[in-house]
């Protein structure tokens, strides 16, 4: 199946990304590629899936693992698969790429089954610059992160922290000053600093202003090529752009005109409807990255009445790094 599985590669059929990945593995099977056997002796694998008349061998764990892809979905005795399959994308790590582009296509046209249509590769998460390892004892538990800073806090660091495609490095370092400035700050404080102002100064009730309508293009482009720290870097854009259209425009200034100049109160109406409607957007691009977050913030501005109560998204944490806070009080 070589050469199938290469015009499918080379045609598009079944897109390998990144480019450099689908480089990397059209030049490993530019030879050809050797039969792999699909068994394994049972005395040298105690578990395994049995081979059907012969108790000496086991599957290889690959075919059976990547049968499950199809199998799970009821292949192929209901018809339900088909509704899933082929997959959109299929994300994979880098050290198994050559697994799901040689292997599985190879299954699959053997059974006469369509191909996946594209393979996003992404690389491995260093710690510190180096490998997780736990006799080097700096192995990172995922929930530690979700329970102490919630699991939007999590998704957001590693999808815009970590680059999508290639490798990315973590350190509590980084991911506190990600979490406190970025989130805390940027977003946090943004969606907290509208929603007061809303409630001061027109007992919480968001005017009627033109939609805000900022220029998705980029975003776009980028969740359509899978980049999706990217896609997360121009929706901070967006974040930043707010925060910096308020500082300009001041509307708590505008609030103290409102007993001399007539049009003050129509102009800041418009101001802070046009803040909500931003964020309303920004929810929207959040949300295949931080769903509780864009729902948060649109149960705060969608309903055109700010609630009474609006807690902090994400509240200040100090764990794994000195509390500025702290030495500010000293």
């Amino acid at each position: 199946f070589t050469e199938q599985i290469r015009q499918a590669i080379t045609e598009g059929r079944m897109k390998i990304v990144p480019e450099f990945r689908k480089n990397e593995f059209l030049e490993l099977i530019k030879n050809g590629v050797q039969d792999v056997s699909i068994s394994r002796p049972r005395k040298t694998l105690s578990w395994g899936v049995p081979v059907p008349g012969d108790d000496s061998q086991v599957m290889y764990v690959w075919l059976d693992a990547l049968a499950n892809y199809i199998t799970v979905l009821g292949y192929p005795d209901r018809a339900e698969w088909q509704a899933y399959w082929p997959a959109d994308v299929q994300v994979i790590g880098k050290d198994i790429l050559r697994f799901h582009a040689g292997i599985w296509p190879a299954m699959l046209l053997g059974l006469d089954l369509p191909l996946p249509k594209t393979l996003l590769v992404h690389g491995f998460v260093h710690v510190g610059g180096s490998k997780m390892s736990k006799t080097v004892g700096n192995v990172v538990d995922p929930m530690e992160i979700i329970q102490s800073y919630g699991a939007d806090a999590f998704r957001y660091f590693f999808a815009r922290h970590i680059p999508t495609q290639d490798d990315g490095d973590f350190t509590w370092e980084k991911f506190e000053k990600a979490y406190n400035g970025e989130l805390g700050n940027d977003l946090g404080n943004l969606v907290q600093r509208v929603a007061a102002m809303l409630t001061r100064y027109q007992a919480g009730v968001i005017g009627d202003a033109p939609q805000a309508e900022h220029d998705m293009t980029i975003y776009r482009d980028m969740m359509q090529r899978l980049e999706f720290d990217k896609a997360l870097d121009e929706v901070w854009s967006s974040v930043r752009s707010l925060n910096q259209y308020l500082e300009r425009v001041k509307p708590w200034e505008i609030a103290k005109r409102r007993a001399t100049d007539h049009d003050a109160e129509s102009h800041l109406s418009e101001v802070l409807a046009y803040a909500a409607s931003t964020l309303l957007q920004i929810a929207d691009e959040l949300v295949p990255f931080m769903p509780a977050t864009a729902q948060a913030i649109h149960t705060i501005f969608g309903t055109g009445v700010v609630p009474a109560d609006v807690p902090p998204l994400f509240p200040k944490r100090y764990i794994h790094t000195p509390d500025p806070r702290a030495r500010a009080a000293s």
